[in-house]
């Protein structure tokens, strides 16, 4: 199976991930997938091929050098958004992409125009797999699946290719926030790794935000409002009132780079209660604390005016993996090197996100995020150039004969 038809044939399973069902894997589609998965590695000829109740699949190329070469590995995950449907997702191939609108959907007037995402340009001359505008892609990730698959089988059919011992890992769930919870770093056995979850070609990725959700609630008292002077405390109007004194100008549509932001994900309420639900990311740790903070003191401060009314919970969710991945930057150093060999120009960037890679790298697995090629995740927009999927193939290739030879 060549690598396009790898990857149609791995959208085709609904992975969508579900933060409420308190299971793991999220969802039963996942471990569908992953059962699938490990049939394919067998027959490709990966050994130690094991599938966890977690769904956690891992496996190993065995290494063909004899010199003492550093295990390293490769991780995609097998969920997909849930913030759009990844269910019969039907994918088409525009061929050599001339740079004008692409319609993806007729009926619902759903087109992708460069003047919408211009970043379409980049790509003239290209084969890029599309939605029909009804579905997300599921590039995120399975575009990463389908090149570290196609890279291992690549390698086993050619042995003049010498690496060392390589370690795969499929994993559950991170679109939740949650692939790396139950991720075996001591069973996966290698001394670093990368994760194919990147953008755009050339993305080399190895800081990432640190992460917090906050919930804040807010306790009203109803009234019938004919009657309700002096009487009522209507949360919903306190909550909002919250909301808009945090600064307008740090929220995602307002900031990039390495700018950090407030969001607010959920407003949900009644006169009675009123739950507002934050996200806080920032590189910088400092900042990323004193965010908090804030939090906490608006709490206060709505307390003073209505004693007893509001109170929150703030939970880290992952931390920046830049302090973990510094100490050994030649495991970035390689990925540049592996880059350059195979045409693509590195473009080092901060992830104005989350990644597998940031909780693993503190659970003793340094991992930077490499592209995998997809663009517009989580929606009906997404797409991925053929030509980007082959590149990420062939620098997965590189980083494993490199890291032999040096």
């Amino acid at each position: 199976m060549n690598l396009v038809d790898r990857f149609l044939h791995y959208v085709s399973f609904d992975t969508q991930s579900d933060e409420l069902t308190n299971m793991t894997p999220s969802t039963p589609g996942q471990m569908v997938f992953a059962q699938a998965l490990a049939e394919e590695l067998k027959q490709i000829g990966l050994t130690e091929v094991t599938l966890d109740d977690n769904g956690y699949l891992m496996a190993t190329l065995p290494a063909n050098v004899d010199k003492k070469v550093p295990v390293i590995g490769f991780i995609a995950h097998l969920d997909t958004s849930p913030d759009m449907s990844g269910r019969h997702v039907s994918p088409r191939i525009v061929k050599n992409y001339g740079g004008a609108d692409i319609v993806l959907c007729a009926e619902e007037d759903v087109v992708l125009r460069p003047a919408d995402f211009p970043e379409l340009l980049h790509y003239i001359g290209q084969d890029l797999i599309v939605t029909d505008g009804k579905t997300l892609l599921g590039a995120d990730d399975k575009a990463g699946v389908a090149e570290i698959v196609t890279a291992m089988e690549y390698l086993l059919a050619h042995p003049e290719i010498k690496h060392g011992k390589i370690r795969v890992a499929f994993n559950p769930d991170e679109e939740i926030g949650k692939g790396a919870h139950k991720f075996d770093v001591k069973a996966f056995g290698a001394e670093w790794a990368y994760t194919m979850d990147g953008g755009e070609i050339g993305e080399l990725e190895y800081e990432n935000f640190n992460a917090a959700v906050a919930r804040v609630t807010f306790k009203g008292r109803n009234v019938h409002p004919g009657y309700a002077k002096h009487k009522m405390i209507n949360s919903i109007r306190i909550a909002n009132q919250y909301a808009i004194m945090l600064p307008r100008w740090e929220t995602p549509e307002h900031t990039e780079g390495y700018e950090g932001f407030y969001h607010l994900i959920s407003f949900e309420g009644s006169v009675e209660k009123t739950v507002l639900t934050y996200i806080i990311r920032d590189h910088d740790r400092d900042r990323f604390e004193r965010r908090k903070k804030e939090l906490e003191h608006l709490t206060r401060k709505i307390n003073n005016e209505f004693p007893g009314c509001a109170s929150i919970e703030i939970t880290d969710q992952y931390y920046n993996m830049r302090e973990k991945v510094e100490p050994v930057m030649h495991i970035v150093d390689l990925v540049s090197d592996a880059m350059r060999a195979v045409d693509v120009v590195p473009q080092v960037k901060p992830v104005r996100g989350g990644t597998d890679g940031a909780q693993l790298s503190f659970k003793g697995l340094p991992c930077p995020n490499i592209f995998a090629g997809g663009l517009n995740f989580h929606g009906r927009y997404e797409f991925v150039p053929i030509q980007s999927m082959e590149k990420a193939t062939e620098v997965i290739v590189q980083i494993a004969r490199m890291a032999a030879e040096k």
